[in-house]
C-alpha cells in the first residue's frame, strides 16, 4: 500500500500537525514502507497458530482483593499537620 501526500495531510490534520513540503514527502515514504512490511506479513500462514493475547506465558500477577481492617476517621486525621476533628485543614488556595 502506498500513502500518498494527501494521506499524510489528511492525518496530521486530524492530529493537529504541521509538517513542511520536505517533511510531507518523507513522512509519506516512511508509513509506505512500514504498510509494505505489514503487508509482507499477511504472507504468513498462521492456521495453525493458537491465538494469544500475550506472546509469553504470562499468568495474573496481580494480589487477590481481600478485606482488611479500616482505620477509624480519627486514626486517618492522626498524621495530619492540621485538622478540625473531622476533615483535614489545608491552606486556601482560591480565594
Amino acid at each position: 500500500m502506498s500513502v500518498t501526500r494527501d494521506d499524510v495531510r489528511h492525518v496530521a490534520q486530524l492530529a493537529r500537525l504541521d509538517f513542511s513540503a520536505e517533511e510531507e514527502a518523507r513522512m509519506a515514504d516512511e508509513l509506505s514502507e512500514i504498510l509494505g512490511y505489514v503487508e509482507k506479513l499477511d504472507e504468513l500462514d498462521t492456521s495453525g497458530v493458537p491465538p494469544m493475547s500475550h506472546v509469553l506465558d504470562v499468568t495474573n500477577v496481580v494480589r487477590n482483593d481481600e478485606v482488611d481492617e479500616r482505620i477509624d476517621q480519627g486514626q486517618a486525621l492522626e498524621p495530619a499537620p492540621e485538622a478540625d476533628g473531622d476533615h483535614f485543614l489545608v491552606p486556601q488556595v482560591v480565594e
